[in-house]
């Protein structure tokens, strides 16, 4: 047999051979004749090809090298590359390999070591927060590398510490005295040298009066600026923190801020005892109030008047809390209770007018039956008589009677037939006044403030968030911008594709929006195609970059018209809030912003400054 050296040859004279040799045409027999004609030599030891890609599908991928590894061999095999296969199996193989030992106790001691300890910056509440966000890794295999990190970073924080060799710096590590510590300790780095070991007790360090004197004033703006805001709840603590705080002022010596350093660390562990109360007070106030929610699902029946109710008290419920979540609620809530109130009004007089047609009707059918009866003893009368009659003229007056009652009876029958097809007309229509007003009463539940379409907030809903960010702004001394955007070519896209096309055009930019924006930004509906956003604690430059943040995300995400891709883009104009100032009047400056975007060539923001007055 002539030894072939082209695939397609050598396959085409094995199909030859099964056939001349007779032979069973399996993928053995014809590997083997393969191999016969190519005069190469098959290898029986390899595994199955369809074995090895279940196998390799079936390996642990649980850390990142194991997944890269994993990626490559499965890249192999889908190219037939043998070679690479098997490399990237061994280099996976090799990521089996157990490192040495993590030592598990040694790391639990240190963390419970630490968590004791003090160190500056770390209160308990910041330690327990940082320890469930380490404990609550996706990656179960990365928690002894995470929590060496968390030690490392306490174990930082403490060797900070103890460069300050003063009583005074341990008063800013207490929890009333950490928003100074930062610039006490800058100050104490400077003047007091570093703790060294001696055999002897060390004498206090010498500090000058600068240093003091900023010390003394740091504590006296913590202890009586600071706090007193936090303690109101706590006559006892606030007490305390003011009697602390006019001692530390009076002290113009280093030894005097040192005689009420305990004083400060036992009004500390104080404060840190008053906000675990706190912490545990208002956790069983949340775990009552979703007690109170499950038991309203289990007690109401029809619940849909208050769904929105229970769904939005659960969210605040769930999450952390936020003092904008509360102010919304709390205002959604009353618009909720006061419409209700109305619905509910109305929906008792249907239900009150229902009930007075169903007993006029039961009186109806009362008079009816005793109509009737009377008509029949009469008749049974007639009939006794007409029994009795001797004499055909007797019988007349008679059956004019019958046919008298007859009639009346008639007519009795066809009133309370009219009657009654009136009060089934009148109960249908209470019916359905009933049905429409449980219909508004649901949707009343739902939406309140916000746009039908789009789900954002409409004008009243936008008036009502201005008030107060504009008020917190103020209060805090933030900035408030204030953003409005128009859809490009709108009218064009409504004319060509349809008013329901554009419907969707306002949806789907609204989703992208909220998608993107901040959980404390505001969304709203201003009207036909434009959109009103609020950004607090933001300026004119930032709030820019957002928007065309915005723009091109929603470039990225294309929306469908008929299977046909519509790229939205819009038009902005930026401002920043004036101490003061109306929402129309910064509304007017960023439209003013919004048309010079417009003029620049579309899909632009445009920043309008504040005058010059305001500046």
């Amino acid at each position: 047999m002539p030894t072939l050296s082209n695939p397609s040859e050598i396959a085409r004279e094995a199909l030859r051979q099964l056939a001349l040799r007779r032979v069973a045409p399996t993928p053995d027999n014809y590997r083997k004749l393969y191999h016969e004609i190519a005069g190469t030599r098959p290898d029986d030891d390899a595994l199955p090809e369809a074995f090895v890609r279940k196998l390799a599908r079936r390996l642990p991928r649980d850390n990142a090298e194991r997944q890269r590894h994993g990626h490559q061999l499965d890249q192999a095999l889908a190219d037939g590359r043998s070679k690479a296969a098997e490399a990237a199996l061994e280099r996976y193989l090799e990521s089996l390999k157990l490192g040495e030992p993590q030592a598990w106790n040694e790391l639990i001691g240190n963390l419970l070591r630490q968590w004791e300890a003090r160190q500056t910056g770390w209160t308990p509440a910041r330690k327990r927060e940082a320890l469930d966000r380490v404990l609550g890794a996706a990656d179960p295999a990365a928690l002894y590398t995470r929590l060496q990190g968390l030690l490392k970073s306490w174990t930082q924080a403490m060797t900070d510490a103890d460069a300050l060799a003063v009583e005074v710096a341990d008063v800013a590590d207490d929890p009333a005295e950490r928003a100074s510590a930062g610039a006490g300790a800058g100050i104490a780095r400077q003047a007091v040298p570093a703790r060294t070991a001696t055999t002897g007790p060390a004498a206090p360090p010498t500090i000058d009066t600068a240093t003091v004197d900023a010390l003394r004033e740091l504590v006296t703006i913590s202890l009586g600026e600071a706090l007193p805001p936090l303690l109101e709840e706590h006559p006892p603590l606030r007490e305390t923190a003011a009697t602390l705080c006019a001692e530390a002022a009076s002290r113009s010596e280093a030894a005097g801020l040192r005689e009420i350093g305990t004083r400060l660390r036992v009004f500390a562990r104080e404060l840190e005892l008053a906000a675990a109360d706190e912490a545990e007070i208002r956790a069983g106030m949340l775990e009552l109030l979703r007690m109170l929610l499950r038991n309203i699902d289990d007690l109401v029946l029809d619940d849909r008047w208050l769904a929105g109710q229970i769904e939005m008290l659960r969210e605040i419920v769930d999450s952390r809390p936020d003092p904008r979540k509360i102010d919304d609620a709390g205002r959604r809530l009353k618009e909720l209770i006061y419409k209700q109130g109305q619905l509910k009004h109305t929906l008792a007089q249907s239900q009150r007018h229902l009930r007075d047609m169903l007993a006029g009707f039961v009186d109806q059918l009362a008079r009816f039956s005793e109509s009737t009866g009377a008509y029949h003893d009469r008749i049974g009368q007639c009939a006794q008589r007409i029994a009795q009659a001797n004499d055909i003229t007797e019988i007349g007056p008679l059956l004019d009677e019958v046919m008298t009652e007859t009639r009346s009876i008639q007519d009795e029958a066809r009133r309370s037939r009219d009657e009654l097809i009136v009060a089934r007309s009148q109960a249908a229509e209470a019916q359905e006044r009933i049905v429409t007003l449980q219909n508004e009463l649901e949707e009343a539940s739902r939406l309140m403030r916000h746009d039908q379409l789009t789900g954002a907030l409409n004008r009243r809903g936008l008036e009502e968030m201005f008030q107060t960010e504009s008020a917190r702004a103020q209060r805090r001394g933030t900035r408030l911008a204030v953003a409005l955007l128009d859809i490009d070519h709108f009218k064009k896209l409504n004319d060509s594709l349809g008013h329901k096309v554009g419907d969707d055009a306002l949806v789907h930019l609204a989703k992208v929006v909220r998608q993107h924006l901040r959980p404390q930004d505001v969304l709203a509906r201003y009207g036909g195609e434009e959109f009103v956003i609020l950004l607090p604690e933001t300026g004119d430059t930032d709030a820019q970059q957002a928007l065309i943040r915005l723009q091109r995300e929603l470039t990225r995400e294309f929306f469908m018209a008929d299977l046909q891709k519509v790229v939205i883009t819009f038009s902005a104009g930026v401002t920043r809030l004036a101490e003061g100032e109306s929402l129309e009047s910064a509304l007017k400056r960023a439209d003013g912003a919004m048309y010079q975007a417009k003029q620049a060539g579309r899909n632009r923001v445009m920043v309008a400054p504040l005058p010059d007055n305001e500046t």
